[in-house]
Parts: structure tokens; sequence; C-alpha cells
């Protein structure tokens, strides 16, 4: 494997705390612009992220911001059932 070949070392990932009743992104970027990605629930994470930071996640769909639930909000372990 060449230089040009090797794979960029990985970053962490950003992480932050929802709001309540936070729907989209509010990640800014380096011109100050603001992400506006919808968040949804992340089912893929990997065990290391879901132990670090819990099973319920949030992950902007554009930039890829990590969203932990918002404190004092009931958990939504599952689809809602009418």
């Amino acid at each position: 494997m060449t230089e040009a070949e090797a794979p960029a070392p990985a970053t962490a990932p950003h992480v932050k705390t929802r709001a309540p009743f936070q729907r989209s992104c509010n990640e800014k970027d380096e011109k100050g612009k603001i992400c506006a990605g919808h968040l949804k629930r992340w089912y893929g994470a990997s065990e290391e992220i879901k132990r670090q930071h819990g099973e319920e996640l949030y992950r902007c769909e554009y930039c890829r911001t990590i969203y932990n639930p918002a404190p004092g909000f009931e958990q939504r372990s599952g689809t809602l059932q009418f």
C-alpha cells in the first residue's frame, strides 16, 4: 500500500444533545451556515458508540452529527402504536 492509497485517519464523531422536540440539525459549517438536515433514529451505530453514548441515538442525514436524546424526555424505544 502506498501513501496515496493509505486510508485517512478516523476522526471521532461529533456528538451533541438534542433540544426538546428538535427535528433538524443545528450544526454550523466553516462558513457559519446551519446544516438543517433531518435527524433520524440511528439503528446502525457500532457497539462501541452505543456503549459510550447509549442505545437511543439520532444522526443527521447530511453531516452525520450524532445526537443524544433530549434530557428529561422518555426514550422512544420502538414504534408508536395506534
